[in-house]
């Protein structure tokens, strides 16, 4: 079955990116995947493990629940990032689909109150990783992985031609 609504192709497309950006980075040495650069986090270990993060700091949102600790804290292996991706990943789009999109979800930070969309938080989730993303495709680019077999695809359109949205 094709996957045609919008929250569905979101979530879909950033796996597959995401497992894109894993497989190009098996092909890196230990010092390539955590070499520093002037953007992002710094490097293409810390922005991907950013983006889990922030995606499990939003789950935790959703399900209106304290935060946990952030994972940014520790360093991970690309192998624990792969596993962490998996269950973090699916404890997101439970959280995303748990309630109506519409629902407004309220939460404390700090001295401030805010709320937010169920349907924002997923528009915000998807869209930041997409950035993190094409910060890890430069990187990607000045370590001149077009050697070791060209960067990720990473783009909607580029799932959607290689038929990932069966």
């Amino acid at each position: 079955m094709t996957i045609t609504d919008p929250h569905a192709v979101m979530i879909a497309h950033d796996r597959w990116a995401n497992g894109q950006m894993y497989e190009a980075c098996k092909k890196l040495s230990d010092e390539q995947f955590n070499q520093r650069f002037e953007m992002g986090e710094g490097s293409l270990h810390d922005n991907l493990v950013h983006n889990l993060g922030a995606m499990r700091g939003w789950t935790d949102v959703l399900n209106e629940v304290p935060n946990r600790t952030r994972l940014e804290e520790s360093t991970h292996t690309l192998d624990e990032i792969i596993a962490l991706h998996e269950s973090v990943s699916a404890d997101f789009e439970k959280a995303v689909y748990r309630q109506p999109f519409d629902t407004i979800i309220h939460r404390d930070r700090g001295e401030r109150s805010y709320s937010f969309p169920v349907g924002g938080i997923l528009s915000h989730v998807m869209t930041h990783s997409m950035h993190h993303r094409a910060q890890c495709l430069n990187m990607l680019r000045h370590l001149q992985v077009e050697s070791l077999g060209g960067l990720p695809m990473s783009s909607v359109m580029e799932w959607m031609l290689v038929g990932e949205t069966q």
